[in-house]
């Protein structure tokens, strides 16, 4: 029998997030962004060692920071990675996760990229940027609605 090279339900790229207080952030997960869970390893101390959620049709893995291990999670205030997630609807999960105790980034708007877009932090520092592609544009559009914006 031969081996998939890439395991069915996962994605060329699949975010691996540190947080210093993976399980707890899984149960955010859950009701925020309506993650499965569907493995969780334990480890030392009461720690997940290794996690797997379902996003929509996206793999997430994640795992508790162990600093003694030179495994550390994003300082609560920011990370230097967001996580881009197109959404049916980005307005309904952004309310979701913001009732459940992200913080707003930045305000649902339509972007001139052609996409609703918003963005939230959740407590432990990750950046989720949620999306709903409204329209198929030029790059010549963007740039265009960007001039118009006062952004380019």
């Amino acid at each position: 029998m031969t081996v998939k090279k890439i395991p069915d339900g996962f994605r060329t790229v699949t975010p691996h997030l540190t947080i210093d207080g993976c399980g707890e952030a899984i149960e955010f997960y859950k009701k925020a962004f309506g993650a499965q869970e569907l493995t969780r390893m334990p480890g030392p101390g009461g720690k997940v060692m290794h996690a797997l959620l379902k996003i929509g049709d996206s793999m997430v893995m994640c795992n508790d920071a162990f600093p003694d291990w030179g495994t550390f999670g994003p300082d609560g205030k920011c990370s230097p990675v967001r996580i881009a997630m197109y959404l049916e609807d980005a307005d309904a999960v952004f309310a979701s996760a913001t009732k459940h105790g992200a913080k707003e980034v930045m305000a649902m708007m339509d972007a001139p990229w052609g996409d609703r877009y918003g963005m939230v932090r959740d407590k432990w520092g990750h950046e989720w940027e949620l999306c709903t592609h409204l329209e198929d544009l030029t790059p010549e559009q963007i740039g265009e609605r960007m001039a118009q914006m006062n952004c380019g």
